[in-house]
């Protein structure tokens, strides 16, 4: 069973919101189940800071071995910091995909649109397929 963490926010397309300490920012990356379903990953395609997403819009896409997928903003808002360290090394979001496997901090336009996305007991149903 993949690790599905209680404190975060998921989407049906396997994306969390995960809070960053400041108000109103939030992570953003894939979930340890879709690591896992992806496989080795090889590559990501990340926007800038600044660059503003709809929800469900792609903000990105992500290459393993095995396929390429795109990433979807989970709420809207704007990007405020890219995490750097996905550039020399993307396997980090396969060693530590709610950790330092985070992809982009996104600066959410309303809060209520955070609280409608799955909680982790709802997205624990959905990878049961229940």
């Amino acid at each position: 069973m993949a690790n599905v963490p209680a404190d975060l926010r998921y989407t049906k397309d396997h994306e969390y919101l995960k809070p960053s300490g400041k108000a109103g920012v939030y992570l953003v990356g894939i979930t340890d189940y879709a690591q896992g379903e992806l496989g080795d990953i090889v590559f990501l395609d990340l926007p800038k800071p600044g660059a503003k997403f709809k929800a469900h819009d792609t903000f990105g896409s992500i290459e393993a071995v095995k396929a390429v997928s795109d990433l979807y903003c989970p709420v809207a808002g704007e990007v405020v910091e890219v995490n750097p360290a996905l550039e020399g090394d993307p396997a980090i979001v396969n060693r530590d995909a709610f950790g330092d496997g985070w992809m982009i901090k996104l600066k959410v336009a309303a809060e209520s649109d955070v609280a409608a996305l799955l909680d982790a007991a709802a997205y624990g149903k959905l990878l049961s397929g229940n």
